[in-house]
């Protein structure tokens, strides 16, 4: 058995891959190898509604005024959320949230709407268990307040589905996502736009265990629909051409893919503009087809623009930063390049450490993906304490039959059976 490589993207979990917060989102399939996921327009922390309160909360400008802070805490978060700093991010919705407990009680919308964003956070970080922890809690206030079915119950449901999806639990995922799905269709029509996210979702998911006709009559009936109640041209449309574009290349299908993946490019282009981070995914993706079919040199050349763009898009130090060096290291590996692989493998490695935290099962992608290119050199007794290490953490964070875990785990067996 060869050695694994792992797509970083996957297992960071990162906005470029689906957010599913209040606002929703369409779901966004990682590709294979590194390629960096289909990217939705970037999903912000929901943000609280107006509601109604009593007439003293109304005529107090004291807890007026606490609301207020927390409104701005929580778009200090949101800022901080959108570069990637998600460690930064968390104590800011933990104390808005402590506020409008405080003021709102501990039961209500707002306060449901806080604990998904901090549960967002959390998954983001790895802390799966308390992420679930929060998703529930949210889900169940929800259900209180607005009735057992209610769309922003559906989103929770779906909140709770994309964590198990995290973390590999696909048959309690695959329940909730259906669960969703059937009550979109039943409270907003089989045609919605909500009905395609849910769809593309369950997709996902298919795709994700191999499943992959499932996937694709999926993908196909969310495009149509998508089509039908958006304009042709429209940056969900792209989405699902790249979806759908994902799966192809999975089944090697590339001329196919590659069709879908220019489509999906210029659109966004035309749509979003030349710089824009949505393209930056477009290009990463097109560059990973061409990656499995050996074309490097044009695999290098995208790669780079999109590595380009992305850092003067969302700075230098960002979890799509880090990606997008594993991307072109993995090229650069193929090629033979390996020192320039391995100084980007590091700049990877370290950046995901500062950025999600030592412990997070980004850092175990990165370790493994790094002792891969020690493996393809022979240079094994630094691979072993790699893997020993990513095992660990993945063991930790995510349970032993996670899918990253198993792989990991099959990677070191097959090292040690070498020595």
């Amino acid at each position: 058995m060869g050695f694994i490589l792992l797509n970083l993207r996957k297992y960071m979990n990162f906005y470029m891959k689906t957010l599913l917060v209040l606002l929703g989102g369409a779901y966004a399939l990682t590709a294979v190898g590194w390629s960096v996921a289909v990217n939705s327009q970037q999903p912000k922390l929901t943000q609280q509604q107006h509601r109604p309160r009593t007439q003293q909360k109304q005529n107090s400008l004291s807890q007026e005024s606490k609301l207020a802070q927390a409104s701005e805490l929580h778009e200090q978060a949101q800022e901080l959320y959108e570069q990637g700093k998600y460690l930064q991010a968390i104590p800011l919705v933990e104390r808005a949230l402590t506020i409008q407990q405080q003021v709102l009680g501990t039961e209500h919308p707002d306060v449901a709407t806080s604990l998904n964003n901090l549960a967002q956070l959390y998954k983001l970080q790895g802390r799966y268990q308390k992420a679930e922890e929060l998703y529930i809690q949210a889900l169940e206030m929800n259900k209180k307040w607005l009735g057992t079915e209610h769309p922003d119950v559906a989103t929770s449901l779906n909140n709770l589905a994309e964590l198990y999806y995290s973390q590999g639990r696909y048959e309690q995922a695959e329940a909730l996502y259906i669960q969703a799905l059937e009550m979109r269709k039943k409270l907003l029509g089989s045609e919605h736009p909500s009905v395609t996210r849910s769809l593309n979702n369950l997709a996902g998911l298919y795709y994700s265990q191999g499943r992959y006709e499932q996937a694709e009559a999926l993908y196909i009936q969310a495009l149509e629909m998508k089509k039908k109640l958006l304009p042709r041209e429209h940056p969900s449309v792209a989405i699902s051409l790249n979806n759908l574009a994902v799966l192809y290349k999975s089944q090697g299908r590339y001329s196919q893919a590659e069709s879908l993946y220019i489509q999906a490019l210029e659109m966004t282009k035309k749509l979003l503009g030349q710089q824009h981070p949505d393209v930056a995914t477009s290009l990463n993706n097109l560059a990973g087809l061409y990656f499995s079919q050996g074309k490097y040199e044009q695999a290098e050349s995208l790669y780079i623009q999109a590595l380009d763009m992305i850092k003067k898009l969302l700075g230098a130090e960002h979890p799509s930063v880090a990606t997008s060096l594993n991307n072109l290291a993995q090229v650069y590996n193929s090629q033979g390049r390996y020192s320039e692989a391995e100084a980007l493998l590091i700049q990877a490695l370290e950046m995901i450490k500062k950025l999600l935290g030592a412990e997070h099962p980004s850092v175990a992608t990165s370790l493994n993906n790094l002792a891969g290119l020690y493996f393809s050199q022979g240079r094994y007794n630094q691979a072993e304490p790699l893997l020993e290490k990513a095992l660990k953490i993945a063991t930790e964070e995510l349970g032993e039959e996670h899918p990253l875990t198993r792989t990991i785990s099959d990677n070191l067996e097959a090292l040690l059976n070498l020595r």
